[in-house]
């Protein structure tokens, strides 16, 4: 058990770390693709039409990169929880964070959840 909580922090380390060798996408293609990220965002906000989602509208607007954007991700998902449900929230922002491909460094993309392991296992043992 020591090994496991040993090596998941090893590879939790070295994914921070981590410097991709992929090619990053054209200038252009960068600027096109922040725009779409920040399109959908703005668009996800929008249908809580208080103060807090027009807010969330106003700072996905202005948000200076695509650095910004990813961290708004966090305030998006909990506005979506509270209005749609978590399940609906995490479904959107999965389809949503497949857009921040190459422009974001490996250290700060989405990593797989140790608790979604958890549940196929169980499910496996169930059988």
């Amino acid at each position: 058990m020591a090994w496991f909580k040993k090596s998941t922090l090893i590879s939790s380390l070295q994914a921070l770390f981590a410097v991709s060798t992929a090619k990053p996408p054209a200038v252009e293609e960068q600027e096109d693709i922040v725009e779409e990220i920040r399109s959908r965002m703005a668009a996800m906000a929008s249908v809580d039409p208080s103060e807090t989602g027009r807010a969330l509208v106003r700072r996905i607007r202005y948000a200076g990169d695509i650095h910004a954007l990813w961290f708004i991700r966090s305030e998006l998902m909990a506005l979506l929880a509270h209005t749609h449900g978590e399940a609906v929230a995490r479904e959107r922002l999965d389809r949503l964070g497949d857009l921040f491909g190459r422009l974001l460094p490996e250290g700060l993309r989405s990593r797989p959840s140790p608790l979604g392991h958890h549940e196929e296992r169980a499910d496996r043992g169930s059988t």
